[in-house]
């Protein structure tokens, strides 16, 4: 079981070969190795949008700051018969300090401390 320090769920927009859509999105942040960080993202998009779009296996988050975050559809291609809810994700292991982390996702600040 991982072990998750900050959990917070936001608000932003997915853009697909720039056509923009609201969307929710989660954050995770463990502990990474030495002093660093590790935020996973997570979202849910429908397929047929996706696709009607050009989608292929890659799009970008517009976060709530603004930040630019590409995220990845894990697997082949998107097809017609996939799932109707199609989950893209990020890793980010850039931030180096607590500092760092709140400057680049400041929707954790005020999120609930969650040792699980």
């Amino acid at each position: 079981m991982e072990k998750y320090l900050l959990k917070a769920d936001a608000q932003g927009k997915i853009d697909v070969n720039g056509q923009l859509s609201p969307v929710g999105y989660s954050l995770s942040v463990k502990e990474g190795m030495g002093h660093s960080f590790e935020i996973s993202i997570r979202l849910l998009a429908p397929r047929d949008w996706l696709l009607r779009r050009g989608f292929e296996k890659d799009a970008v988050l517009i976060s709530q700051s603004g930040t630019r975050i590409p995220i990845y559809h894990d697997g082949e291609r998107l097809h017609v018969g996939d799932n109707l809810s199609v989950e893209l994700s990020a890793r980010d292991d850039s931030c180096l300090s607590r500092e760092d982390l709140f400057r680049k996702y400041p929707e954790l600040d005020g999120s609930q401390v969650a040792r699980v």
